[in-house]
């Protein structure tokens, strides 16, 4: 058994600690809380299991470190907080665990990452022996993994493109929905993650992945935007009212040109409710899906939708983010220290999972 920390207790720490739990080579030894209201509070409990597992949480970075964890799931943001978040895990990489995380977006292509975040990673691995993985659904394994899967299968490709169609209402994450992307916010309010180059920032690292995979050069990343106005204002369960005349949708590309022409395509399609932007693609059910596009010969659509924590559609996301890392764990302890991306790391059977249900 890998003895494994989760670190953070968010919305992907809630899910990474039932995935840990549930993980058949894996035993979860610690859990990291910043909140002093967690500390001492059962896993289970923070993890929304309906049963204690006996792991009382604790904000002591060191005794927990210093107890030399084989693995870790660093589920802590890095969207406000990058150079924390580097940090703690250059920390943990150190003491020599292998560390897997969503928080680090330039880390996602880590061969072409800025050499101030590349570089004290990799001086970590060769001090402390461990390793880093970062991935997540989208960024992540909904434009990398799955569309170049699906590639395999056409005779002709076109046009790969990977969509994320959702209805934000959903999202528990007030201040990125409102504030790093702008809902509810008058349209001349920019949002930091709608501003020129930082959607290629976040996925341009994927669209580099999938040229390599596919053995293409890119010419160049283009972007795309526009943002939709909400006629009347709506209220939603979790984040309250979106005033009518406020950022009520946005639709943007992010596009790999090949030969002059736009190849590979990641586009994001969000709404804060479904009345906004109606002549815009919606997901089938009118709540959230991730969709791959393959257009050629044959034309291949595949569309993933995930629900969890009650149906909650951007709960299952963060869940499939988690499956895909907390996967990867024991392979990565296998494999020499290092710094790896999806290309890399294969996404395998959930093998010894199958019916099997934690006592």
């Amino acid at each position: 058994m890998i003895p494994t920390v989760v670190w953070g207790t968010g919305n992907v720490g809630r899910a990474a600690i039932r995935a840990v739990e549930a993980h058949p080579a894996l035993t979860l030894t610690a859990v990291l809380v910043h909140d002093p209201a967690k500390v001492g509070r059962d896993a289970g409990e923070l993890g929304g299991l309906e049963r204690t597992l006996g792991v009382a949480a604790t904000d002591d970075i060191a005794a927990v470190l210093a107890a030399g964890p084989r693995a870790v799931v660093y589920a802590a943001s890095g969207d406000i907080r990058p150079d924390d978040a580097l940090a703690d895990i250059g920390r943990a990489i150190r003491a020599g665990a292998v560390v897997v995380t969503p928080s680090l977006y330039p880390l996602y292509d880590q061969r072409n990452a800025p050499p101030e975040l590349r570089d004290p990673v990799l001086a970590a691995v060769a001090e402390g022996g461990g390793s880093l993985f970062v991935s997540g659904v989208d960024p992540g394994w909904g434009n990398d993994v799955l569309p170049l899967l699906v590639s395999g299968l056409g005779t002709e490709v076109d046009v790969i493109r990977c969509q994320e169609i959702f209805d934000y209402s959903t999202y528990e994450q007030e201040d990125s929905v409102r504030h790093l992307i702008g809902m509810g916010h008058p349209m001349d309010y920019q949002p930091l993650m709608l501003a020129e180059s930082v959607p290629t920032m976040v996925w341009g690292g994927q669209i580099r992945l999938m040229a390599r995979a596919l053995g293409v050069e890119l010419d160049e990343i283009r972007e795309t935007m526009d943002r939709r106005v909400l006629d009347t204002a709506v209220t939603t369960r979790t984040m309250g009212e979106f005033a009518a005349g406020t950022q009520g949708a946005v639709r943007f590309e992010v596009q790999g040109i090949v030969g002059g022409e736009p190849r590979i395509v990641i586009e994001h399609i969000t709404r804060i409710h479904a009345s906004c932007a109606p002549d815009w693609p919606s997901p089938p059910d009118g709540v959230g899906a991730h969709r791959v596009v393959i257009e050629g010969r044959p034309r291949i659509e595949v569309t993933v939708e995930a629900s969890d924590e009650g149906e909650n559609r951007s709960a299952g996301g963060n869940a499939t983010a988690v499956g895909r890392l907390v996967s990867a764990i024991d392979w990565l302890v296998d494999a020499k220290p290092g710094l790896y991306d999806a290309l890399d790391v294969p996404l395998r059977p959930a093998v010894g999972r199958l019916g099997r249900r934690p006592a």
